[in-house]
């Protein structure tokens, strides 16, 4: 009687070593940087007002680290394999800090993960951020809808809506990724310009020198 005890026993544990070996393996994917062309730097007179730059809001499908893809209609998914190095707003703020470095108007430059005071608030949302299938060949399409925010009083000074397309030269992730370097590197710089110009538009009040 007690050999049939051992014999049950040995049979689910053989059964479960035959399951363990039929389990897919763990995924390990290939993360990517987003690809940045060398920002040329500009001699613009500098500006005496300071901008925060904020990671836009995104939905869920958008505000992760997988590379989207809309292969066909309202189907959205992701690249197999595949991921950013960071979350999709995270690294369209980053792109637009790099630009505005680059740049050089702005001195007094930070970003939210900093949490320092400043005049303007850069934010919006990423409405976009995948590549989509335009007569089976893959373009990537960027869309922000861009809001400048006085940060005394929390008042929206400007908006707009920011979008690009890029082709893909390829189908491989890796042109991929590239395409959307490219098309964030124009985005960057059409966000730039019209930052400059509404910022400069506020004339946001500097404190009074004793005696004025």
């Amino acid at each position: 009687m007690t050999a049939l005890p051992r014999l049950l026993g040995a049979a689910v544990l053989l059964g479960l070593l035959s399951a363990c070996s039929i389990l897919p393996e763990a995924e390990t994917p290939d993360f990517y940087l987003l690809p940045a062309a060398q920002q040329p730097t500009h001699s613009s007179a500098t500006v005496d007002w300071s901008l925060r730059v904020s990671a836009p809001s995104a939905s869920l499908a958008l505000d992760s680290n997988r590379i989207a893809v809309i292969p066909q209609g309202n189907q959205i998914s992701s690249y197999q394999g595949a991921r950013w190095a960071n979350r999709a707003p995270g690294l369209l703020r980053d792109r637009l800090l790099d630009a505005f470095t680059a740049n050089g108007s702005i001195r007094a430059l930070s970003s939210d993960e900093s949490s320092l005071q400043a005049d303007l608030d850069l934010t919006g949302e990423l409405r976009a951020f995948q590549s989509e299938y335009q007569g089976g060949k893959p373009v990537v399409h960027i869309r922000y809808e861009a809001r400048l925010v006085r940060t005394l009083g929390q008042r929206i000074v400007a908006s707009r809506s920011f979008e690009v397309r890029q082709p893909v030269d390829g189908k491989q992730v890796a042109e991929v990724v590239s395409a959307f370097g490219k098309a964030s590197d124009q985005l960057a710089a059409q966000v730039v310009e019209w930052t400059l110009q509404q910022g400069q538009a506020q004339k946001i009040a500097q404190p009074a020198k004793p005696g004025q």
